[in-house]
């Protein structure tokens, strides 16, 4: 017996039955062999760990573009919180803590600079139009690895798409990501919120604090114990509902606060700009694009190719890019 299938064997042992277990795994876009060691949801985790996509996480903008200062999440920063969140509520409720980690890790692979703004700048322009958790799916199907993809398992690439939007995943451990995420963007973007002086405490309502807690720990600890509690008795994803309550009511109040706040916000209006500019400068001048997005546009068109080739910028190479070729550089005789 390998140590795969010693693994395999005690998720059987130890997983609460509606559990998804690897051995019972739908499988890959494409067949191929088990690894002898890790599980498929193991191996799908270490696939997206080790990929460019993730890396580049952590030169994407979370909430504050460009912020001054080391300790604002980063995109990159916001999965490992996603991912523990999610893997919390997973081991304590019985249900395939790989799986759920994979899918958390990959969630926003596909996000773009600049963050929401950012997204909304090529929903506008791109022919088809633009979602990030959609553009994941495409980085892990399709435009890792030079056009091979990771070809992960059908269950992480379901809570990888399903992590937004009216979908549901199909199993319980994708859609503790759609939670996870909400319960760690809500609590860390207050934190970051205090740190860069748009907010201060006092500001945040008192039934907000009342019904979650007062500092940061206080709220994910709430959030995560309510997530658990709720899935142990009632055999489904969410929250009881005055905890879900308290977090449209905190989400509502950091859209009026923060996420539209015109301090916080002033320069995503140059950060839509310059991925709107390259857009349409890439779409003129395609020769100029790396051979793997030729090659997307030979498939999918000129459009969709610019369009991935933008998305997987980071903040600062869309910056660097924008000044190489609208920004003059000085000239001196030799």
């Amino acid at each position: 017996m390998t140590i795969r299938e010693q693994l395999e064997q005690n998720e059987h042992r130890l997983l609460q039955k509606g559990a998804a277990f690897a051995d019972e795994s739908l499988g890959r876009l494409c067949g191929e062999p088990p690894c002898p060691i890790r599980t498929c949801f193991m191996r799908d985790r270490d696939r997206i760990v080790h990929s460019k996509a993730f890396r580049r996480l952590k030169h994407k903008t979370q909430v504050f573009l460009s912020p001054e200062g080391d300790h604002y999440r980063t995109r990159l920063t916001h999965t490992l919180e996603v991912s523990q969140v999610a893997r919390t509520i997973a081991r304590a409720t019985g249900l395939n803590e790989d799986l759920t980690e994979a899918a958390a890790l990959g969630h926003d692979l596909g996000h773009t600079p600049f963050g929401h703004a950012g997204e909304k700048a090529l929903n506008a322009i791109c022919p088809d139009g633009f979602a990030h958790n959609v553009q994941s799916l495409r980085v892990v199907d399709l435009l890792e690895k030079d056009g091979r993809g990771l070809n992960l398992s059908l269950e992480v690439r379901d809570g990888i798409v399903c992590h937004t939007g009216l979908k549901k995943a199909d199993t319980l451990e994708g859609q503790i990501i759609h939670y996870a995420d909400r319960i760690a963007y809500l609590s860390h973007d207050i934190d970051d919120s205090i740190r860069a002086g748009i907010l201060k405490q006092a500001d945040i309502p008192r039934s907000i604090v009342l019904s979650l807690g007062e500092s940061h720990k206080e709220r994910i600890d709430t959030l995560v114990r309510g997530a658990i509690d709720f899935l142990l008795e009632n055999d489904q994803v969410g929250l009881p509902p005055h905890l879900e309550e308290a977090m449209d009511e905190l989400r509502a109040f950091l859209f009026d606060q923060v996420y539209t706040n015109p301090t916080a916000k002033s320069e995503e209006v140059k950060g839509i700009d310059i991925l709107k500019r390259l857009y349409e400068y890439y779409s003129k001048h395609l020769n100029e694009l790396p051979p793997e997005f030729l090659r997307v546009a030979e498939e999918d068109g000129a459009g969709r190719a610019v369009c991935d080739y933008i998305a997987g910028m980071t903040d600062r190479y869309a910056i660097s890019a924008f000044s190489g070729i609208f920004i003059p550089k000085s000239w001196a005789i030799v």
